[in-house]
């Protein structure tokens, strides 16, 4: 699905990614785990074309070489992306962010009957769609974010960062339903700080430690790796 060879990124002098290469097959969650810095965000941005210095080869859903395109590009070609700051228009209700979703989207004729189907996959969005997107919590908010970018049915998804700062409770749901959404069928990327729930879901993970990849390997064995556990889990 997603193939990135020898990415490089940087802002102004600072040289962030060095030189990193992963794959994403379809269907799976693959999760990016590191230190603060290391360069986790700013991988995302690059693939998602946010990042304007940037050189490599970035290759999506069997297309050329994608690292030139606009962001908005990428998203038509069905790439989605939660950045950590959610972004979600704080003084609209839920109904109208979900509909931002589907703005630049086929199927925004298909409007009412995709936030009904999505409302179902998040009951408590379900319970609040008329209401205003600012007066809920952190984590209903986070939430809203991801269903929005789910609207427009993106080949993968990215997520940068989904459970920080909010609720145990709604961490729980929150990886409940990335193990759903895989189950569906879908894509995702992710990038978390909570390292355990991350390797507990992932098919398989990357460590990125000061821009470079330092490696790979699946959830499981990463999450039973005693060095792993005492240098990032206890971050």
């Amino acid at each position: 699905m997603l193939n990135v060879e020898n990415l490089e990124s940087w802002y102004d002098r600072s040289y962030i990614v060095q030189g990193i290469s992963l794959r994403v097959g379809k269907g799976e969650i693959v999760s990016i785990i590191g230190r603060n810095g290391a360069g986790k965000t700013t991988t995302l941005r690059t693939i998602m074309g946010l990042v304007p210095k940037c050189k490599g080869v970035v290759t999506f859903d069997g297309s050329d070489n994608i690292i030139d395109e606009p962001t908005h590009t990428r998203f038509q070609r069905g790439l989605g992306f939660v950045p950590e700051e959610r972004r979600i228009v704080p003084a609209l209700t839920v109904r109208e962010n979900l509909r931002l979703g589907l703005v630049s989207s086929d199927l925004k004729s298909k409007e009412d009957e995709i936030i009904e189907e999505i409302a179902v996959s998040f009951p408590r969005l379900k319970e609040r769609l008329d209401q205003i997107a600012e007066t809920m919590s952190g984590g209903e908010q986070q939430m809203l974010a991801i269903a929005r970018a789910l609207a427009s049915d993106p080949k993968m998804i990215m997520l940068d960062e989904p459970s920080e700062g909010i609720m145990p409770v709604l961490v729980d749901e929150m990886f409940e339903l990335f193990v759903r959404l895989k189950e569906q069928g879908k894509t995702i990327l992710l990038v978390e700080q909570n390292v355990e729930r991350a390797l507990e879901v992932s098919d398989r993970a990357y460590i990125l430690d000061q821009g470079i990849i330092v490696r790979e390997s699946t959830g499981a064995d990463l999450l039973a790796d005693k060095e792993i556990q005492e240098k990032y889990c206890a971050v």
